[in-house]
């Protein structure tokens, strides 16, 4: 585990982070299955590999979670999918909250200290890369987050079968007639009890990672802004959202994010493609619907909406919906107005990339940076036949004749490769 492998992991595509962890964890800490729980907005939990009973689910990683550290490392046993495992856990050190990745191991056998700080460092690596496309709102993180969250409704289905589930036991319970009251009335109970704590347990696991406080959110674009701003000779102003802008209102962390990621942009734009700036104010208020954030600066008044584009700002608005306008007067400044929905407009445009599955939004996005099949076959670690075959899927299920026809719904609706 050296910084290769680290540079291994985080070149890797989404979809397959967590099966080159196992594998580069698998010699020193070997194990038979692997979680994840993540701040990741359309996919916190993510599993890999055989259980122990029955399917480990995101509730058993939430429990365990409030029995390990804060961050850094532990091994113990814990129950997962219904029996107790082995099992070591590293929490990461950058992420809020503290995405965790646990292995399931066959034996009890202590891992030795270095090596756990070794992997420990990786995880670390880890995280704090895919923290940074968060915040960023990579296009294609965002592609990704519309394909996964067709698999997220899936999962709270099976949520809901397994509550159909306890719902049957219990009137099994109540109408056996060989069971006296008082044995059923404590048999339903602990059903509805156990059933009811999973429940509430998962919606609250869910709000936690899908949502949060615009005040909160403001708070962590004012730190990354402080960071941009080291050591330049500019003010730093921030119009701190109370009570009337909307501070308590929560808001999609995929907004949030969105908003801070062009908010910094703009900054980046009217400090490198102007001179002369010496202030730059920020506001952020949610207006009904809406999360409106506002950079002002003092300089020249000649930033242009090239300069978002070349940054790629319409690309991260558009798969939210999301627009930013500039008003920029010649020696008097430049204003950008950012505004993000919070939720799908009412008479949304189809977008046409939801047909297509994770692994065709990754070949979609190495094609509309004109890479040839062998060359997409080599970053995704696929064969060139099997890339043949997705990018054949993509233009029947996106009915067009031509790559660069794919190519241009790609850029159009944020699915170009980082």
């Amino acid at each position: 585990m050296d910084l290769r492998t680290a540079a291994t992991l985080i070149q890797a595509p989404l979809s397959e982070t967590l099966p080159s962890i196992s594998a580069a964890l698998a010699e020193d800490i070997p194990h038979r299955a692997i979680a994840e729980l993540s701040n990741c907005s359309f996919a916190p939990f993510k599993f890999r590999g055989e259980t122990p009973g029955p399917a480990v689910t995101i509730t058993d990683l939430a429990a365990l979670r409030s029995i390990v550290p804060a961050q850094g490392t532990w091994q113990g046993r814990a129950l997962l999918g219904g029996a107790e495992a082995p099992v070591v856990v590293l929490i990461s050190a950058v992420t809020e909250p503290r995405a965790m990745l646990v292995l399931l191991r066959d034996d009890d056998t202590p891992v030795r200290a270095e090596v756990l700080t070794r992997a420990s460092a990786l995880w670390d690596v880890v995280t704090a890369h895919m923290e940074g496309l968060r915040n960023e709102a990579v296009p294609a993180t965002l592609a990704v987050s519309r394909a996964a969250a067709a698999a997220r409704a899936v999962a709270i289905s099976d949520l809901g079968d397994v509550h159909g589930a306890a719902l049957t036991s219990l009137l099994g319970v109540l109408r056996d007639r060989d069971v006296d009251d008082a044995t059923a009335r404590s048999r339903a109970v602990d059903l509805a009890v156990t059933a009811l704590v999973e429940l509430r347990a998962r919606a609250d696991l869910d709000r936690a990672q899908v949502e949060e406080r615009a005040g909160d959110a403001f708070e962590r674009l004012a730190e990354s802004l402080r960071r941009v701003l080291r050591g330049r000779d500019v003010r730093l102003d921030l119009g701190l959202p109370g009570a009337e802008e909307g501070a308590d209102r929560i808001v999609p962390s995929e907004v949030s994010s969105t908003a801070a990621a062009v908010v910094r942009s703009s900054v980046h734009a009217m400090l490198d493609d102007q001179g002369g700036v010496s202030r730059v104010h920020i506001g952020w208020k949610v207006v009904g619907s809406v999360l409106r954030a506002t950079v002002r600066d003092d300089g020249p008044g000649t930033l242009s909406c090239g300069s978002l584009d070349r940054r790629r700002v319409p690309e991260r608005l558009g798969p939210l919906g999301g627009r930013a306008e500039v008003d920029a007067v010649p020696g008097w400044g430049a204003t950008v107005t950012i505004e993000v929905p919070l939720g799908p407009p009412e008479t949304p445009r189809e977008d046409p990339l939801t047909v297509l599955g994770t692994r065709e939004l990754e070949v979609l996005g190495q094609l509309a940076r004109g890479r040839r099949n062998r060359d997409i076959a080599g970053d995704l670690h696929i064969s060139e036949s099997t890339v043949k075959f997705h990018v054949a899927k993509i233009l029947e299920k996106l009915g067009v004749g031509s790559r660069g026809e794919a190519a241009a719904l790609a850029h159009e609706w944020g699915a170009a490769a980082r």
